[in-house]
């Protein structure tokens, strides 16, 4: 699963990888969490890519309560397209997370091990994901979104048992294209992302709260020591 991850390059940075202008300030982001709002990248209503905030977590438009979303802040890609919760939003509502790392958790004797997963050149990317609006009984809609999971690559295999879809930058515009995918061009997208190049940092238990959101959420600690893909 991808339960935390960061986003602190540049806006200029996503910009360009994105070819779209953000239209809000974006902060660094150490220590992104569920249920908090993140920007997005998705097509528009005139099919021209446009950034958007939504909450982390997706709550179905028939949901009876936005709690549901807590529970929804992943989705497998294996299943997602077949899923009541997921299946409206994959069909017609693909978007793109970026990110530039994420974290895992691996047990140790020690107890369990923040890793922040990232490219060794530390390049920003995007996550395969999926966005909903649902309206409550009273007040205004609200957007949120979910990110995909698929099986480990080997890199990631030796850390946990799913990763985030990663999706090309050559596949940004296939990906949040308006209208159902087929098969072949989603089975292309949501294979793990290739391990060249991926390296995983132990880093500072800060990172367990959510509370936490700085750089040192990120700082290399222990004696494990970091671990790259060669």
């Amino acid at each position: 699963m991808c339960g935390r991850y960061t986003l602190t390059v540049d806006a200029s940075v996503l910009a360009t990888l994105f070819e779209v202008e953000p239209l809000f300030e974006m902060a660094p982001r150490y220590n992104i969490a569920p249920s908090q709002p993140v920007p997005i990248v998705r097509t528009g209503v005139e099919n021209d890519r446009e950034w958007a905030w939504a909450r982390w977590g997706l709550i179905p438009s028939w949901a009876k309560d936005a709690k549901i979303g807590n529970k929804l802040i992943n989705a497998r890609s294996e299943t997602a397209a077949d899923k009541p919760s997921f299946r409206s939003a994959y069909k017609h509502r693909r978007c793109l997370l970026p990110a530039d790392g994420f974290f895992e958790w691996v047990k140790t004797p020690g107890g369990k091990q923040p890793h922040h997963i990232r490219f060794a050149d530390q390049r920003a990317f995007a996550f395969g994901g999926l966005w909903e609006r649902w309206t409550p009984p009273d007040g205004d809609p609200i957007e949120s979104c979910t990110i995909l999971t698929t099986r480990p690559n080997d890199f990631i295999a030796s850390l946990h048992d799913r990763m985030p879809v990663i999706i090309p930058p050559d596949r940004y515009r296939d990906w949040i294209a308006p209208g159902p995918l087929s098969a072949d061009a989603a089975e292309g997208m949501l294979l793990p992302h290739p391990a060249d190049g991926m390296e995983a940092v132990p880093v500072s238990s800060m990172v367990n709260s959510p509370r936490n959101e700085d750089p040192r959420c990120v700082d290399p600690v222990g004696e494990q020591g970091l671990l790259v893909w060669e």
